[in-house]
């Protein structure tokens, strides 16, 4: 069987996954005048007369980055820049079909922080947005700061930001079938690099007052001395030092760290209705029916698709910069990545679309606690999402745009996902 996927895989990615095209006419003597030389010198003067046009006269406005610099490759690890290029290409494959959004795979061999950030800032006014994608923590952190602080376009590190997002939907959705509250539940977070931190940060702006983070080392507690800035953030006050130890009464356990870390006796020691977020792929923390066997009170998610509620960082990043990207945004900020949580939340209670259950043969798909977080497929996800972002950062006062009409923006958004039209410009 793993023999068959191999050679699938291989196959699949002869020549690549990703091409461009054009979206004008060069058919004719006045078309390639117009395309190129003499008529490509007026939009280039425009632009030099006015920066901001060249969201008007070029593809930059609807153009993401994906970079990369190979460090931290899916759970590959530091392959180097040029082995991650197949996953680079896979993102820009998510952008386009997802949200229509064009991308570019930028491989950078290079691994210091501070060149790395020169690098994308000097390149960054050819794209409307940067995705910063499979860099290792902690340096992660430094460049996705830094290069945001630097250019005046939006920077995102999905791996950070995508599963923090995806899971606070669903985590606002076991709140309101539990009925329990955010600020009285405990937390525990298996992983404390780039994606837990991130997860464990958004979950405080939501209002969670106790979490509890555990890396290879154990629980992340003010006795220890090993501890990174980032860590030190979360280290706690208490005599709890193993992962046994901090799931003794959790309400919720996000692990991100690798396969077969949680047992059945911890899982029975949480509070009651937990949440499990079980991510690491493709073998889980914990397996559901391990999970399921020892609690049936237990709503799980795992970051697989062929089991219930899977966090999937495409239900994310396509549709954030979709939104980013329609109002200009300079930059994405904590209520824009709060604003998509909740929209993915709130969409997961609408009745699912017909295409949405047919695509997973499941015909009694609903609301509860097998659907806390939408179905990839679900092409709302684009209209809800991006336009919640969108209105969020005219909001928070990062958008160029004076005049952005919610409702007009929805429908023309409704239109390109249902009715297939090309993208244009809002």
């Amino acid at each position: 069987m793993f023999k068959k996927i191999n050679e699938d895989a291989l196959k699949y990615h002869e020549g690549g996954k990703i091409a461009t095209e054009i979206t004008k006419p060069c058919d004719t003597q006045l078309d390639l005048s117009l395309a190129y030389t003499p008529g490509v010198a007026i939009p280039c003067k425009e632009i030099q007369r006015d920066p901001s046009l060249a969201y008007k006269y070029t593809a930059k406005g609807n153009l993401v980055a994906v970079i990369t610099d190979g460090t931290a490759v899916l759970g590959l690890g530091d392959i180097g820049a040029l082995a991650g290029k197949p996953v680079m290409e896979g993102k820009a494959v998510l952008f386009k079909k997802f949200a229509n959004v064009d991308a570019v795979d930028i491989q950078i061999n290079e691994k210091d922080p501070d060149k790395i950030v020169d690098i994308c800032a000097a390149i960054a006014d050819t794209f409307g947005g940067i995705n910063l994608e499979d860099i290792a923590a902690p340096k992660c952190f430094e460049i996705e700061q830094k290069l945001q602080e630097r250019v005046n376009i939006p920077v995102m590190h999905d791996d950070q930001h995508g599963t923090a997002i995806i899971t606070t939907a669903g985590l606002i959705n076991v709140l309101d079938i539990t009925g329990k509250d955010i600020e009285e539940i405990k937390i525990v977070v298996i992983g404390a690099g780039a994606a837990g931190i991130a997860c464990a940060k958004m979950y405080r702006n939501l209002g969670a007052k106790n979490i509890v983070m555990v890396d290879s080392k154990g629980v992340i507690n003010t006795k220890r001395t090993d501890l990174t800035s980032h860590k030190q953030e979360f280290a706690i006050d208490t005599d709890d030092e193993t992962l046994a130890d901090a799931m003794r009464g959790a309400d919720m356990m996000l692990g991100l760290s690798g396969p077969k870390l949680v047992s059945g006796e911890m899982v029975k020691s949480m509070a009651d209705n937990p949440i499990i977020f079980a991510c690491s792929n493709p073998t889980p923390e914990i397996m559901p029916d391990e999970a399921h066997a020892v609690r049936d009170d237990l709503i799980m998610g795992t970051g697989r698709s062929d089991f219930p509620n899977q966090v999937n960082n495409v239900l994310g990043f396509p549709f954030i910069f979709r939104g980013a990207l329609d109002v200009r945004a300079s930059k994405i900020t904590e209520n824009m990545k709060m604003a998509a949580a909740r929209a993915l939340a709130n969409l997961a209670k609408e009745p699912i679309p017909y295409y949405v259950k047919a695509a997973y043969n499941d015909t009694t798909l609903e609301y509860g606690k097998n659907h806390i977080i939408p179905k990839p497929f679900n092409k709302e996800i684009c209209i809800w999402v991006a336009s919640a972002v969108a209105q969020a950062a005219i909001d928070d006062g990062v958008s160029t745009m004076d005049d952005f009409d919610l409702e007009a923006y929805k429908t023309h958004m409704r239109s390109l996902m249902y009715l297939n039209h090309e993208y244009d410009e809002h």
